[in-house]
Parts: C-alpha cells; structure tokens; sequence
C-alpha cells in the first residue's frame, strides 16, 4: 500500500522535483513546461471505511483519464476538517481538465473502483498559464457551476452482488407469518483452509453473532477468514416513494414486509472467497421503541451457489438461539461483471445526461415501422432501409431490437422466433416449415436460409417487400454494420431482447435463454464501443436486471427501463419492477437509470403519470400502437413527453424539416463556431490592431 499513499504524504518541497505517484504507481518528474498546483477539494458527503477522494484528468500526471493512473489525495491534518488536497505538476502552456472521485483500493489486487464520481459534461478546468488560487479557496466535491452531479461508479475489477427480497419471501410456521422481518445480508471473508475442510464447513465454523456483524465493510479475521479483510460494500435500497436510493445498511437490517421491494447491493472485490451472511431480526410488540431487535436467524449463502449470472436460491433460516431449522426463504440473485474487453476512460459521461431542447423527439419504431401487422410498413422492419428511410423522413432517432446468434454476434430482429422453410415450392403448406428460436442459428445461416418471420409462418402469408433481394433490405443486420451505415447523426435507442417469465409461470413467448446475461451483454457492449463514435445512444430493456447489467458495466450511455405498465394487451411478468409505471421509477431511480420508456396504452389512462416521471427528474419516452396516428403524437408531445416511438414515419411526422435534432444542433454549433473564427479575425485585422502589430 505504500506506492498507493505517496500522493498522500506528499508535500511542497518534495514536488519541487518530483510530484505523487498515480494509483498504477508510475513517479512523474518536473521539467520547465509544467507548474506545481495544489488541488484541494471539500467533501460535503459522508465517506465510509475504504473510501478515499482522488483526481483524474486530461494529462499525463493526472492519468490521462484512466481510472488505474488516477491520484490518490490525503485529508488535511485537521480532524474536523474535510478538505483533502493533494500536489501535482500540470501542464503550463495547455488547458487542464480534472474530476473528482471517491475510489477504494482493493488491498489484494492493488486496483481501486469508482464508488461516486463527477460527471458534469464539461469537467473542471485549469486555463494554461493561470495562476495558482490562494490557498484559502477551493473545490467542492459534486458543485459546478451551480449544479451539482455526482454518478455512481462502474465496474472495473471488481463485481455486485444484487439480492432480492421481493414481497416478504419467507415460509414460516402459521405462528410466524404475520411477523415483520428486518434482513441485514454481510459479506464474509472465506478462507480455504489446508486441512481439506469443505465450504459448508467453513460456513458452520463462522460465528453469526460478531458484533463485526453491523459495519459495512469489515475484517473477519475472528471469523474463520485468512487474516485478510473481505473487501466489500454493503448496502441496500428499498424501492419507493421515500427512499428509492441506494445506501447503507442499518445496523439490523431493512424492513422486508408484504409489499416491500428490497434489493441488498453488495460490491466484492474477490468473489470466489466471499460468503454472504444473511441476518434476520424481528422487534417484539411489547418492546420500547429503543430496545434491540432480537436475531431471530441467519444463513450463509456460499458461493458456490450461484450457478450463473442469475436465478433463485430457497435456503433454510437456523434458528440463531438453537441452531436449528426454523423456516424457509426464497430470493432471486443477479450477478454483475466488468466488460473483459473495454477500458472505461472517465473523460465524459452521459449516462443521466439529456438536454433541455430535447423534447418531443421522433422515434421511428423498428426504423420505418413494423412491417408484419395490418397496414404495416412496405419496407421490411429493422433493416438497414428501414432505419434509413426513417432518417431521411426526419427521425431524430431510430429505434430497433439487438439480440445475439448462435455464433454471439449482435443482430437486429425482433421476435425469438423464426420460421424456416424446408422445401424450395410455390405454395407452403403447414409441414413446410420448422419453428425455431433464433438463437439456434449462426450469422451465416441467418443470412442464407430462407427465413421467415413468426407473423408469416404462424398465417402462411408470405409478405412480398420491394427490392428484397438488396442487402440493405435484407433481415439480420448486423449491429456494426448499422453502427456503420446510419448518418452519425441519428440516434439510436438500442432495445436488448431478452424474455422474461411471466405471471403465470411460462416464459415469455416459450423462449429460454440459453447464453449468461453477462456475455449477452457484453457482446452487444463491446461492438457499441467499437463502431458508435460520436452517435447518441439510449439503451433500453424490458427485463430491469438487463438495465442494471447495461448502467454497472460501462460509464458513457444511458439506460432506460422499458416497462408494459396497466395493460389489457400484454400479460403482467413475473418480475413486479416493470408491471406499473410508479414501480418502474422507483426502480429508475434506484439504479440511477436516465428514465422509463412507457406504455401510451397506460399513459392514456392517467396522463398524470408523466408529472409522475418528470418530476422525479427522469427522462420519458413511450412506445406502443396508440402512437401510430398524428393527435395522439401531438398529445402527447403537448404533454411533454421527451420522446415519442412510432410507425411509418414518412407518414405521421410533422417535421418542416426533415432532419434530426442532433444534425440541426451540429449546424448551429458549426454556425456558431464560424461566426467566433470570424469575430476572431476581424479583431486581428481591425485597423487598431494593424498598428499595434505595426508598431511591433
């Protein structure tokens, strides 16, 4: 840990040769072209055990925006002081631009992880040759400007741990069941001892009863653990209307009732010597209002229980009094990886980012519309004529569904399922096709065989589109050729397919994913960073665990979460998060999403929703049939939707022009930046300034 505090204890005279090393440990040495500049900043937000405030920034002493070359700073000798400060050489003769973060350093790896940061859109600045402030003036953590944005951070070694206690999920004796429960979930340091002991006796070795029990993060050293620290956060987020904010947990546990949503997110450094001890209290009816709970259980959740990146475990509660079984509780887990191929550079973010001109947005849905139900589009859906074809009738963005062949590469197609013809014939009879889920073929048989869509084979109704024999307008695009062809200036909303189980217990439209959520993700991820350069991008999902995934694994585009709402059209998931558009803000904000993409079926039943979004300050787009006509487009927009999803937008749209605002924003940047070079050149050759330079 030395080479990681020498920012720490730096000092003046020191940086006269040599200024603090970065986290990744590399000495920087002073030359002529730089200058000394104490950064000091004032944190106004609570800090907990492991976290320290560092500064990354656009040059080689400050990282070069890398998070493992980012500078560690020390808090001021003051004990009642919250200034941190720290001495770097900086650049003379260039702009310098910084952030702040609050990271901790994983004290195995050495690698820290960005627990909050700023993500201001234009960071802090340092004009070249500007002189150093006083030292009675400083920075404060999240302010700029008049505004304050702090982001959570993302994963970069590390991994979380989401653990969902939905709805009171505990089977008990019919004595226990109206009892309110308060959960508390730890992690717990594993040590694999030499003696050959299996996991599950090393769990029993572990005391549940360790005052150690009630901090965040904490040494398990008396636990059975190696003598190492179980490096880890703990907290918790209830999602409704007073909390809906990720946080520490209390000292027993989160209330967990009937109609609570509770999702404990933990962030471990080493996952495969990390237990979660889950505690549960209870308060007796005759308690004063200030007596401690009493522990009523507890159980260790090993992980080698965790299949996959997500599912449900069913353990049993121990009694803590007289270790024996004394019920049951079920709970669903998700499983969170940093992306293997991408650097996360913090440069800029726009992860919550969305600007105030940006109301009422086109969206062309599927590009020019769905193109497989009455009145459909002529043009084949998520095709590469399609989106563009919504782009030359003005669509600010585009919107389409990704999903991954056999082979894992990132397609466009909307259903799961797709029908294959058998046999070469002019007429198709029922046993001349095959149903099979789209995730059974490779790229290659995609664009080879003849493919049909489930709305053709489920009719026997074969749709005829024009030029269908051009790739353009074939299906099974490519998602980096997309990235690719589209004008830059469109925006996209990328939809993840992804089924989900339903009320009923089936899954949505019979389809099993077979591939782990994190490599789905991760293959969609790593060809968006590769081929999207400067476009706007908004992901979106239905299933809330795939937004979570889509927020935690990268640092640039926002997500927002798809929900179906109040519907007599659709059946309600099994997930609760996405049936009600209340619920899916909750979650929104929760998980620090940009906002909900809503149902206009729902939206139509109570327009109030809208406020209901806004004013939580989240981002509102809609979808569904009721937008396919010009009043209902217009209302919604006059209800101050950010953005409306719809068919045939060579049809509905009102534009004048018919450009996107994203291009029309370029040209009026373009304009202006022209008329400053302007402005710029009649100064130099003002007639006045012709004499100075004269005179010179």
């Amino acid at each position: 840990m030395q080479r990681l505090s020498f920012a720490a204890e730096a000092t003046e005279e020191a940086c006269d040769a040599m200024v603090a090393p970065s986290l990744g440990g590399a000495r920087h040495y002073l030359s002529n072209t730089e200058r000394t500049w104490k950064f000091r900043v004032l944190m106004n937000h609570d800090m907990i055990a492991n976290e320290r405030l560092a500064l990354v920034g656009n040059c080689e002493s400050l990282g070069n925006w890398q998070l493992n070359d980012s500078v560690l700073m020390s808090k001021d000798e003051d004990e009642d002081s919250n200034v941190w400060s720290v001495l770097v050489q900086i650049p003379r003769e260039r702009n310098t631009e910084y952030r702040y973060l609050v990271c901790a350093v994983d004290p195995d790896v050495g690698k820290p992880i960005v627990r909050r940061w700023e993500t201001h859109l234009q960071p802090r600045q340092i004009l070249e040759l500007a002189n150093e402030p006083p030292r009675q003036c400083y920075d404060i953590f999240g302010y700029l400007n008049g505004s304050e944005k702090i982001d959570r951070g993302w994963l970069s070694s590390e991994r979380i741990i989401q653990l969902k206690f939905f709805n009171a999920p505990f089977i008990w004796k019919q004595r226990m069941k109206r009892r309110l429960l308060y959960v508390k979930v730890t992690p717990m340091n594993l040590r694999i001892p030499s003696n050959g002991l299996d996991n599950n006796m090393i769990a029993c070795s572990l005391s549940p009863l360790e005052d150690s029990l009630s901090n965040d993060t904490h040494d398990t050293k008396e636990n059975g653990g190696d003598g190492g620290t179980a490096f880890a956060f703990s907290e918790v987020v209830v999602l409704n209307a007073e909390d809906s904010v990720i946080r520490p947990q209390a000292q027993f546990g989160t209330a967990c009732g009937f109609n609570d949503l509770v999702i404990f997110h933990l962030t471990v450094g080493d996952f495969e010597s990390t237990a979660y001890l889950i505690d549960l209290y209870t308060y007796s009816s005759k308690a004063n209002t200030e007596d401690p709970p009493h522990h009523l259980g507890y159980h260790y959740v090993l992980p080698n229980l965790f299949k996959s990146s997500e599912g449900h475990l069913e353990v049993a509660i121990t009694c803590a009094s007289r270790h024996r079984p004394l019920g049951m509780m079920q709970f669903g887990y998700l499983i969170v990886k940093p992306v293997p191929s991408l650097s996360m550079d913090m440069s800029v973010s726009y992860q919550r980012y969305w600007n105030d001109k940006w109301q009422g947005l086109d969206v062309g849905h599927r590009g020019s519309g769905t193109s497989f139900k009455a009145n459909a589009s002529s043009i084949r859906e998520n095709t590469i004529t399609s989106l563009k074809n919504a782009a030359d009738h003005g669509a600010d963005m585009v919107e389409f569904d990704v999903q991954l062949s056999k082979d894992l590469v990132p397609v466009i197609y909307h259903d799961f399922m797709i029908y294959v013809s058998l046999k070469s014939k002019n007429s198709l009879q029922e046993h001349d096709f095959l149903a099979l889920p789209m995730r059974e073929l490779t790229l290659e048989q995609l664009k080879n065989l003849k493919v049909y869509h489930t709305a053709e084979g489920q009719s026997r109704e074969m749709r005829s589109f024009s030029n269908d024999d051009l790739q353009e307008h074939q299906p099974f695009p490519q998602l980096a050729d997309v990235l690719d062809a589209i004008d830059l200036h469109v925006g996209f909303n990328i939809e993840i397919k992804w089924s989900q189980r339903l009320q009923d217990g089936t899954m949505e439209e019979e389809f099993e994913h077979v591939v782990d959520r994190n490599l789905y993700v991760d293959c969609i991820l790593d060809v968006v960073f590769r081929r999207a350069g400067k476009r706007h991008i908004v992901f979106s999902c239905f299933d809330p665990d795939i937004c979570t995934m889509l927020r935690y694994k990268q640092n640039r585009y926002p997500v927002m979460f798809l929900t179906i709402g109040v519907t007599e059209k659709y059946k309600k998931y099994l997930d609760p998060r996405g049936n009600r558009i209340e619920t899916a803000v909750f979650n929104s904000l929760a998980m620090e999403l940009l906002g909900i993409v809503a149902h206009t079926e729902d939206l139509l039943r109570d327009p109030t929703q809208v406020n209901l979004v806004k004013n939580r300050g989240l981002v509102v787009f809609c979808w569904g049939d009721d937008n396919n006509s010009k009043d209902t487009i217009k209302m919604l927009k006059d209800l101050g939707l950010h953005a409306i999803i719809y068919d045939k937008m060579d049809v509905l749209t009102s534009k004048e022009i018919k450009q996107s605002v994203f291009l029309l924003q370029a040209k009026d940047s373009q304009k202006e930046l022209l008329k400053l070079q302007a402005l710029e050149m009649g100064k130099m050759w003002h007639p006045s300034t012709q004499s100075s330079l004269n005179k010179a």
